[in-house]
């Protein structure tokens, strides 16, 4: 299923996609519109389940890393997608900026020494929030953005971190992988919570770094 190409869907509407179990992707950044995918096999990323290395736990404690919630999201998206192949064309940064505006996009953002160096962003909806892209330029810096996401998600009362496909990255932090069935199981109550917000834009604070696994 795909919207018209060459033009904009309204960022709202976009929520009943979400809310269905299907996201937005384009082909590349030349693409005037994107589709709407649905894959067979989900990959999530269980919010109890959530690991992070001792080294990684380490280097935050350290405070390698700032962070902060919604402070930076034109800057993380453009990031995500500042690379040679990308699924996010000018019609997404559209629409996740209307989403944002709206207030159901958001980022985390991770900074070393001033710098952007790391970043993750994505939908919510309900108490489901569908991680959309993250970024690095540093070593750990994603990593360090999902221990963030993830504290922010288990504070304000989420059940459900969507990350659409499994990496070694994400499998690595203890992501896993299961049939759509089983993911829209998972999906439809939470996306059904009506009293679960992301939070505050602001700093984050560097206690992140005590998130389950970490150690």
């Amino acid at each position: 299923m795909s919207p018209p190409r060459g033009l904009d869907v309204p960022p709202l509407l976009m929520l009943e996609v979400y809310a269905a179990g299907a996201f937005p992707m384009a082909e590349s950044r030349d693409d005037p519109g994107f589709s709407l995918i649905e894959p067979r096999i989900r990959a999530i990323l269980p919010l109890d389940g959530f690991h992070i290395s001792r080294s990684l736990a380490k280097r935050m404690r350290q405070g390698r890393f700032t962070a902060s919630a919604d402070t930076d999201f034109t800057e993380v998206v453009a990031a995500c997608a500042n690379r040679e192949e990308t699924w996010i064309n000018p019609a997404l940064m559209r629409l996740y900026a209307g989403l944002h505006g709206a207030g159901h996009a958001h980022s985390i953002a991770v900074r070393q020494e001033g710098a952007l160096v790391g970043g993750v962003f994505g939908v919510s909806v309900g108490a489901a929030f569908f991680a959309e892209s993250m970024f690095s330029t540093r070593s750990d810096a994603s990593k360090a953005a999902l221990v963030w996401l993830v504290d922010r998600l288990r504070g304000q009362g989420f059940t459900l971190l969507d990350t659409q496909f499994l990496t070694p990255h994400l499998a690595s932090l203890g992501g896993i992988e299961m049939p759509r069935d089983a993911f829209r199981k998972l999906l439809e109550p939470a996306v059904a919570r009506g009293d679960v917000r992301f939070g505050p834009a602001g700093a984050l604070p560097a206690s992140a770094s005590r998130a389950p696994g970490a150690g």
